[in-house]
């Protein structure tokens, strides 16, 4: 099926919060095809810009090709045009990325964003970008993410990419952010467009270094939406206040091997998915993190029974 959103040229204006969605799996760990619906309307009326799924959080690395192209399809269907969705990829050769690419496009993804080849030099890397985005008629994004990858792509060839090689968008996730997205900016110009992510513990800071948003999983979308209006609307103070006042839970919920765990919890609790389970390998939160939690969403004044977006004040 050919996409029914705007065309790639028209994704240049791409902006604001793209959610890293959750796969949903019913209590003995099949997909739930279901409760993706019910997450796609949560984050639509949450107000994000678009959708991204199929990363880490996505656990694509655990689903059947089968199973990737069911999750791709019922996201899209359920999108239905209103935001596009973006489709991660991870392959060990340009030929297995194009593959899963092209399966993205061919179900309606606006974008995909592409892990990069392991162990590869920077003309390795640029090649694969600039071949995977040649193969496509819709716009490759990179997912700059070392920590989990392993490898680091230099701002150099990031900036090359954004003015030779066709790829003009990037999830930058490196420490410290802020120092690299300059860097970027400095060398890229206007020709990459750079989202921040890392669960969205440096949003503020992306945004005033020059990123254009956020591609990040946090179970309070609605948040991330605010800080990013009251910024966009120059209203930097209001902006940072809304910033500092939700942090600690940003902050909480962004841990490193359960915050997969901690974020499906919430989405549960506030009734956007059926279930909070998460396929092996993975590590599950026991009840005392959960009482943790909990706590932490009481201090910042969040109701975790509200079903669906939560006025922001």
């Amino acid at each position: 099926m050919s996409s029914t959103l705007a065309p790639a040229s028209a994704l240049a204006t791409a902006r604001g919060v793209y959610t890293i969605c959750p796969t949903p799996f019913t209590a003995d760990g099949a997909l739930d095809l279901g409760s993706i619906a019910t997450l796609v309307e949560f984050q639509i009326e949450a107000g994000v810009s678009g959708l991204a799924i199929l990363g880490f959080l996505g656990e694509a690395h655990k689903l059947s090709n089968a199973e990737r192209r069911a999750v791709t399809s019922t996201f899209v269907k359920c999108a239905a045009g209103r935001v596009p969705v973006w489709v991660g990829v991870r392959a060990l050769g340009l030929a297995g990325a194009i593959e899963q690419a092209t399966e993205a496009a061919e179900a309606g993804a606006a974008a995909v964003f592409a892990a990069p080849l392991d162990m590869a030099s920077d003309a390795v890397q640029f090649d694969y970008y600039k071949s995977l985005a040649a193969a496509l008629s819709i716009p490759v994004v990179i997912h700059d993410f070392p920590d989990s990858f392993g490898t680091e792509i230099k701002a150099e060839v990031i900036a090359r990419l954004g003015r030779e090689g066709g790829v003009n968008f990037i999830k930058m996730e490196e420490p410290p952010v802020g120092q690299k997205i300059s860097r970027i900016r400095d060398l890229a110009g206007e020709s990459m467009r750079i989202f921040g992510g890392l669960g969205g513990v440096y949003f503020l800071e992306e945004l005033q270094r020059g990123a254009v948003g956020t591609m990040t999983g946090f179970a309070y979308p609605e948040i991330l939406v605010r800080i990013y209006n009251q910024f966009a609307a120059g209203d930097l103070a209001g902006a940072a206040a809304t910033f500092d006042k939700y942090c600690p839970l940003i902050r909480y919920e962004f841990q490193p091997k359960i915050g997969l765990s901690l974020r499906k919890y919430v989405y549960r609790k506030r009734g956007v998915i059926s279930s909070d389970a998460i396929r092996s390998p993975g590590m599950r939160i026991d009840p005392e993190t959960e009482r943790e939690l909990e706590a932490v969403i009481a201090r910042v004044g969040l109701d975790l029974d509200q079903r669906g977006a939560l006025a922001i004040r």
